[in-house]
């Protein structure tokens, strides 16, 4: 399992935009399982009713953990994700 630790920089924080291009973006890791937690809620990354329930705001830590035969390639293209959207 790979772990990705990120803080949010958009002042907006994750909302609908960015939680729908990370659901996708995750999504194209179909062999992958891929979970985010911010604070005490998991959500499953690749959907995106969950991902904007999570309400993470700037400044919150999105925890990712990915799980699967391409948990590192799916970590680093997601970890860059983060980067560039959030």
């Amino acid at each position: 399992m790979k772990t990705v630790t990120y803080v949010i920089q958009d002042p907006i924080g994750l909302h609908a935009r960015p939680a729908g291009q990370l659901a996708k973006a995750a999504g194209a890791w179909k062999e992958c399982d891929i979970k985010i937690t911010v604070g005490a809620k998991t959500v499953d990354a690749k959907r995106i009713m969950g991902v904007m329930q999570l309400g993470a705001k700037q400044g919150n830590t999105l925890t990712l953990e990915i799980s699967g035969p391409q948990e590192a390639e799916a970590a680093a293209a997601l970890e860059e994700f983060l980067k560039g959207n959030l």
